[in-house]
């Protein structure tokens, strides 16, 4: 069982400038309000390049390890998967893809979610499914702009085609 969701957004700036943000792993706390720190990272990114972060959501906090699958910075495309760092086998499917628009930078994020146990399939994925298509990935999006260009601090959003 896969659930899938996604997210798009027109965002001030160039893409190269929104992508460098989106794979500066350092910066993610910035604009992924469900990441409250991040743990460990490598020096650069690279396909089979590994970080941990710590997620707070759905009440709970762990540690989450992500692996590099895809980054493409002239296609500008990064894709990863992240899985909780206790040795669960469910895990997810991130992937972000950047692209110019004559109003500034169409961002889309998609997420593909694997729940493997009993429980994060037969519950969990369908509350974390909701609350990334009803709220985090929309904020996220609109906080990246912000941390992309922080003195123009927030702006509406202009969102093509909505979430899905």
């Amino acid at each position: 069982m896969t659930n899938r969701v996604s997210a798009s957004r027109i965002v001030a700036g160039s893409a190269d400038e929104v992508f460098k943000v989106i794979t500066d792993i350092s910066r993610l706390p910035e604009w992924n309000r469900a990441i409250t720190a991040v743990i460990e990272r490598p020096e650069h990114l690279y396909e089979g390049a590994q970080w941990t972060v710590e997620i707070c959501a759905l009440g709970r906090t762990w540690h989450s390890r992500s692996t590099v699958e895809t980054l493409d910075p002239i296609g500008r495309c990064f894709a990863y998967r992240s899985a909780p760092d206790d040795g669960n086998p469910s895990f997810a499917l991130w992937t972000w893809v950047v692209a110019p628009h004559h109003d500034g930078t169409l961002v889309t994020v998609a997420s593909e979610l694997h729940p493997l146990t009993f429980v994060r399939r037969v519950l969990l994925v369908h509350i974390r499914a909701w609350q990334l298509k009803h709220s985090e990935l929309l904020q996220s999006l609109a906080a990246l702009e912000t941390a992309a260009h922080p003195a123009l601090g927030a702006v509406p959003a202009t969102n093509p085609g909505g979430s899905q």
